[in-house]
């Protein structure tokens, strides 16, 4: 069964470039260890505060795998090392979510894309 780690980031507002260049860097890092980046989102409109990263993986044994494997990352390491000096993360929260099939990247016409 496939899961997503949904992570809510409550971030500085004054920092936004800062935590763009973060996700950005995840971009790399993320899929050279296991995981499946579906993305992640930056403050538009409204609560300028929270941005929000989605990350799948085959199973929950799959993401134990990917955290082992980011933890050796010489690139993941740096990258939360950037998180730490510039503090512009100032909370984050994990859920595991898995997804209702019939649901799942539908278009305006409601087919499956």
């Amino acid at each position: 069964m496939k899961i997503t780690c949904f992570i809510k980031y409550q971030i500085d507002p004054f920092k936004l470039a800062l935590f763009e260049q973060y996700a950005e860097n995840w971009s790399k890092i993320i899929p050279e260890c296991g995981g499946e980046l579906l993305g992640y989102f930056l403050p538009h409109e409204g609560t300028n505060n929270t941005a929000y990263g989605l990350i799948s993986f085959d199973s929950l044994a799959a993401y134990e795998s990917y955290r082992s494997r980011l933890r050796k990352s010489d690139l993941g390491k740096k990258n939360f090392q950037f998180a730490q000096e510039e503090k512009f993360i100032l909370s984050e929260k994990r859920s595991f979510l898995k997804v209702v099939p019939s649901t799942y990247k539908r278009d305006a016409q409601g087919e499956k894309v």
